[in-house]
C-alpha cells in the first residue's frame, strides 16, 4: 500500500475572505474572516487576531502557497508579517466570491427600489407602485448597480430646472407598448447628503 504524500509547504484554508495586494510585481494574500475585514477598516475592530484566519501571507491563499520571505523583505521592506498583514488589510483589495457579489448586488437593487416606489406614486391610483414592480422594471431596463455605492447614492438626483427636459426623455419613451409614461412633481425637497444635494 503507497503513502499519500501531502507537500508540507502548502496551508490549505477554506471558507474565508481573501484580501489581495500587487506590489514589487508579486501578488501577496491574507486569510480573513469575512465580515471583520470591514469592521477593520472602519476601526471598530482592533484586535487583529480576530481579523485574520492566520498570520501568513500567501501568494495564492486558494492554492496553500506561502510567500517566501525575501519577497516580502523587498516588496514591503520589512519581515514582520503581522505588521505587513496590517498594511495588506488597510490597502488590499478584499476579494468575494461570486455568489456573495449577486447577493449583494441584490441586496442594493431591492434597496434602491424600495426607495423609488417610496416617493413615487401611480397617477390613476393615488398609490404607491409595490416595490417588485419598480424592481422588475428596473431589470428589465438592465440598470446597472454600483457595487461601491449605497441604494441611496444611486437614485438619480435631479435638478428642479431639468424638470421639462427629463419630462421630453419620458415622453419620448412612453408609447402603446409601455402603457403611457407621465412625469408629475409632487414636492420638492433638499436633502443634504454627505456631498450631494437633493
Amino acid at each position: 500500500m503507497s503513502k499519500i504524500f501531502t507537500p508540507t509547504n502548502q496551508i490549505r484554508l477554506t471558507n474565508v475572505a481573501v484580501v489581495r495586494i500587487k506590489k514589487g510585481g508579486k501578488r501577496f494574500e491574507i486569510a480573513c474572516y469575512k465580515n471583520k475585514v470591514v469592521s477593520w477598516r472602519e476601526k471598530i475592530e482592533k484586535d487583529i487576531d480576530e481579523v485574520l484566519q492566520t498570520h501568513t501571507i500567501f501568494t495564492n491563499v486558494s492554492k496553500g502557497q506561502v510567500a517566501k520571505k525575501e519577497d516580502l523583505i523587498k516588496a514591503f521592506g520589512k519581515e514582520d508579517e503581522t505588521e505587513i498583514c496590517k498594511e495588506i488589510l488597510t490597502k488590499g483589495e478584499l476579494q468575494v466570491s461570486d455568489k456573495e457579489r449577486n447577493a449583494h448586488l441584490e441586496t442594493v437593487l431591492k434597496d434602491i427600489a424600495t426607495t423609488v416606489a417610496d416617493k413615487c406614486i401611480n397617477p390613476d391610483t393615488k398609490r404607491p407602485y409595490p416595490v417588485s414592480i419598480i424592481e422588475k422594471a428596473m431589470k428589465d431596463v438592465h440598470f446597472s448597480v454600483k457595487p461601491n455605492r449605497n441604494a441611496k447614492q444611486q437614485v438619480c438626483l435631479i435638478d428642479p430646472g431639468s424638470y421639462r427636459g427629463v419630462d421630453e426623455i419620458v415622453q419620448s419613451f412612453s408609447g402603446p407598448r409601455t402603457g403611457g409614461a407621465k412625469l408629475e412633481l409632487l414636492s420638492l425637497k433638499e436633502v443634504a447628503e454627505g456631498e450631494e444635494i437633493m
